[in-house]
């Protein structure tokens, strides 16, 4: 049976502080500006034996903490922080509660992102959970809830390898304090469309190389360049015009 939940009988529960009673209005009427200054719906705690991963990741698009509850979704941070159309990333945003098929149901998504071209609603779960049953009811009526507001609706899964662990290393330079501006500034003003990752490396033969390769990285996590991330990274990696 597929999950029906008429749009006009959902209503989002808000949290504006982890002290705020939650607000409630109906789905259709929620206006994204109070959506983005949601705080996460639940907290969570560590503890000896869990078997999810917990914890927080410095965005360089929200310039802030995030915070995760496994390591997929830490994956998916990564992915939305590393995507230049991203401009904020809202975890647990909201709860939605709703009619479906005559019973009330309830669900928390695990991230909003604001992009270029609109909200969009993420959950995340491995994939081989994805199509259990009540995993599968509740990602049908939640994607018919989103997606009634013209919002795209996603079902997040494990990554390719070689790009989670290329856009991984590639974080490591997220933090644009850290990057050398002189260093940034002539890269920017040097042609190197078409020349390879070692070739960037060694651009700037006066200046120290370890400054030199870090601003290169930086200048790839801002998509300034975009090079092939379906392969591990090499120096033969060649720059492409973003």
């Amino acid at each position: 049976m597929v999950a029906v939940a008429d749009p006009c009988s959902v209503s989002v529960h808000v949290r504006r502080s982890a002290k705020d009673t939650e607000l409630v209005c109906p789905w259709v009427d929620v206006d994204v500006g109070l959506l983005s200054s949601a705080v996460p719906w639940r907290t969570f705690r560590w503890h000896k034996g869990q078997k999810h991963y917990s914890g927080s990741f410095w965005s360089a698009t929200e310039n802030d903490l995030v915070i995760y509850e496994s390591r997929l979704e830490l994956a998916r941070l990564l992915f939305a922080d590393f995507d230049v159309s991203v401009r904020r990333i809202i975890a647990q945003p909201f709860l939605l509660r709703a009619d479906v098929d005559g019973g009330l149901h309830k669900h928390i998504p695990d991230y909003l992102l604001l992009t270029d071209a609109g909200p969009v609603v993420v959950d995340v779960k491995p994939q081989h959970r994805v199509a259990k049953p009540e995993n599968a009811f509740t990602f049908a009526w939640t994607k018919r809830a989103v997606e009634s507001r013209g919002w795209r609706y996603e079902v997040w899964s494990e990554p390719p390898q070689a790009e989670l662990e290329n856009i991984r290393f590639l974080a490591g330079y997220r933090r644009a304090w850290l990057v050398d501006q002189e260093v940034l500034d002539e890269l920017c003003a040097t042609d190197l469309v078409g020349a390879t990752l070692g070739t960037a490396f060694r651009a700037l033969p006066k200046r120290p190389k370890a400054l030199v390769r870090s601003a290169v990285l930086h200048l790839l996590w801002q998509q300034h360049f975009t090079v092939d991330l379906t392969r591990p990274l090499s120096l033969g990696h060649v720059l492409r015009r973003s």
